[in-house]
């Protein structure tokens, strides 16, 4: 039986992942998520799946956990998210550094085989050029999200070189599905548009943004994972087709029937990139299937919505 970690694991993301790989009996998974922006109602409950409460950047905690299990594989996706968030407290964005250090050093002294680490878009910065390659485009942001988000990547290339650790690295683009948390664009202007709020909007609009279905990125994560493809390489995982912030409004409100007007806020002083695009040319290959539309992803998180179901 492979046993896996995952960190982070009660968020949006790393919830549907463990939900996706216990499905396969072969498989122990260990969920850790000290719930400051993860919820408990996201873990999934199996015979093959433990969640324990723990905070990553707690060696005291996370240690005890990975002596206890010998993990073959770690997927290290705690980190504190959010545009507003990660800017208005850099402090708790610096101190993920002491989590990237625990997981690597337990890593290399309990034999983990294999690390797949949730990089960011962030790491970009406002690019020079589309779409945004993974070993073309600089990584020109100073943002502290992205700042350590690239010093995560820098952990998996240095524990492969010094100690032969695998690793993948998984630059995530804006992903959406039901049971993303409110403070995301896509999640709160539907619900904005549901209640017939006003939909507001930092500057005029004008930002382009790409938007990844949830089961495309779980998908293609599962693919990478249980086919071993990528090893020791970085890749976007997102969708390349182009949206603006303003687009999206209208179209949720369409979409939901609302009575929703677009709202103009001053633009944020920093973090809010005027555009974004990946390339995912790689993960095309490894799909070998097109991705979801936007109008299809948003109709299941509005069905979803109807049946109760979140």
């Amino acid at each position: 039986m492979k046993k896996i970690l995952i960190t982070g694991a009660a968020g949006f993301i790393g919830s549907a992942l463990a939900s996706n790989l216990i499905k396969n009996k072969n498989y122990f998974v260990v969920i850790v998520d000290n719930l400051s922006t993860g919820h408990i109602g996201n873990i999934p409950r199996a015979q093959n799946c433990l969640f324990i409460k723990c905070d990553a950047n707690n060696h005291k905690e996370i240690s005890a956990i990975m002596e206890r299990f010998k993990f073959d594989y770690v997927f290290h996706y705690a980190a504190v998210v959010g545009v507003l968030r990660t800017t208005q407290f850099p402090k708790m964005v610096i101190d993920d550094i002491c989590g990237l250090q625990n997981i690597f050093d337990l890593s290399r002294s309990t034999g983990v085989k294999r690390i797949i680490f949730s990089s960011s878009s962030e790491v970009y910065g406002e690019p020079v050029h589309l779409p945004q390659h993974e070993y073309e485009t600089p990584l020109n942001s100073k943002l502290p999200y992205a700042v350590i988000k690239n010093v995560g990547e820098c952990f998996c290339r240095t524990y492969k070189q010094e100690y032969g650790i695998d690793y993948t690295i998984l630059r995530f683009f804006n992903t959406y599905g039901a049971r993303q948390s409110a403070d995301f664009v896509m999640s709160k202007f539907i619900n904005m548009a549901l209640n017939n709020e006003p939909i507001t909007i930092y500057g005029d609009g004008s930002q382009t943004r790409t938007f990844c279905y949830i089961d495309d990125n779980i998908d293609f994560t599962m693919e990478v994972f249980e086919k071993d493809l990528l090893l020791n390489d970085v890749v976007n995982v997102g969708n390349d087709k182009l949206t603006t912030i303003k687009e999206l409004a209208e179209i949720i409100i369409d979409m939901t029937n609302s009575k929703s007007e677009i709202k103009y806020l001053p633009p944020l002083k920093e973090g809010d990139m005027t555009r974004r695009q990946p390339d995912i040319t790689k993960m095309r290959q490894c799909l070998n299937r097109d991705l979801t539309e936007l109008r299809a992803g948003i109709g299941h998180i509005l069905k979803a919505k109807k049946e109760g179901h979140i």
